[in-house]
C-alpha cells in the first residue's frame, strides 16, 4: 500500500429501527485535524481525476452507491513512489480512506446509481488559492486505464 494511506473499517449497527454507522471521531488514530466536510454527488461512470494537494489530506467515505478510488504515488521522495492502489468504497464496503497530501487521486462511480461521497479534508478550502493540482484523467504520466476490467 502507498505510504501514508490508511483505511478504517466502518461498522454498521442495525436493529428494527434502522442503522447507524459511525464514520470519524476526534479520538480515531486516522484523525489528524478538521478542516471542513463536503458531500459530492457523482453520476455513474463519470471520472473525477487526477489531482493532489500540497497542504491537506483527504478522508473519503461513500454513504450511497459505490465508487472506485485510484491512488498514484507521484511523490519522488516516497518509498512507494510510482505505486498504484485501487479501493472500492460504498454500501458494499464501508470504509474510511485517508489519502495523504502529495498522492494523486481520482475516482468514478461504479454501478448504475449515483454515489454520495463525503470528504473530511484536513484544511479549509481556500477559494483564492486552491490547494488543488490537476492532471487529466487520461494523462500518460499516470499508468492507469479507467476502463471496466473483467477479471
Amino acid at each position: 500500500m502507498i505510504k501514508g494511506v490508511e483505511i478504517k473499517e466502518l461498522r454498521v449497527n442495525a436493529d428494527e429501527r434502522g442503522s447507524l454507522m459511525e464514520i470519524l471521531r476526534a479520538d480515531d488514530e486516522i484523525f489528524d485535524r478538521f478542516g471542513q466536510v463536503y458531500v459530492s454527488l457523482n453520476y455513474p461512470n463519470v471520472i473525477r481525476a487526477w489531482h493532489y494537494h500540497k497542504r491537506q489530506d483527504d478522508l473519503f467515505v461513500v454513504v450511497k452507491g459505490m465508487i472506485k478510488v485510484v491512488l498514484y504515488d507521484s511523490r519522488t521522495d516516497s518509498p512507494t513512489s510510482g505505486e498504484l492502489n485501487e479501493f472500492f468504497l460504498g454500501e458494499r464496503n464501508n470504509v474510511l480512506l485517508r489519502i495523504p497530501r502529495g498522492v494523486m487521486h481520482g475516482y468514478k462511480t461504479v454501478g448504475t446509481e449515483p454515489s454520495l461521497l463525503l470528504n473530511f479534508p484536513t484544511e479549509v478550502y481556500n477559494r483564492e488559492e486552491p490547494d488543488e493540482y490537476r492532471v487529466p484523467f487520461d494523462s500518460e504520466e499516470i499508468p492507469y486505464d479507467w476502463a471496466l476490467k473483467h477479471k
